[in-house]
């Protein structure tokens, strides 16, 4: 018996996206400082989950802001976090 795949909205799977980008984008710093990557990215996913499911205009601000960030890290200038 296989079960049916998940439906998600396209905020959930923008959610969902931007989250694996984030963590693709952790894989290209210093292998040292993955781990204040990957606990930073977490916590900032985590800070904002008590967003109610139906509070599109703040979930689509926090996408905006949450691209705007990883463009920021994603530069080959930052090599570190701090948290």
């Amino acid at each position: 018996m296989s079960t049916a795949p998940i439906r998600r909205s396209g905020l959930q799977r923008d959610i969902l996206d931007l989250y694996r980008k984030c963590f693709r984008a952790a894989r290209l710093k210093p292998e040292a400082n993955r781990p204040h990557f990957h606990a930073f990215i977490r916590m900032q996913f985590r800070k904002h989950s008590e967003v109610k499911p139906r509070d599109f205009a703040t979930i689509e601000y926090l996408l905006r802001m949450g691209k705007r960030q990883l463009e920021v890290y994603s530069a080959p200038s930052i090599e570190d976090v701090t948290i």
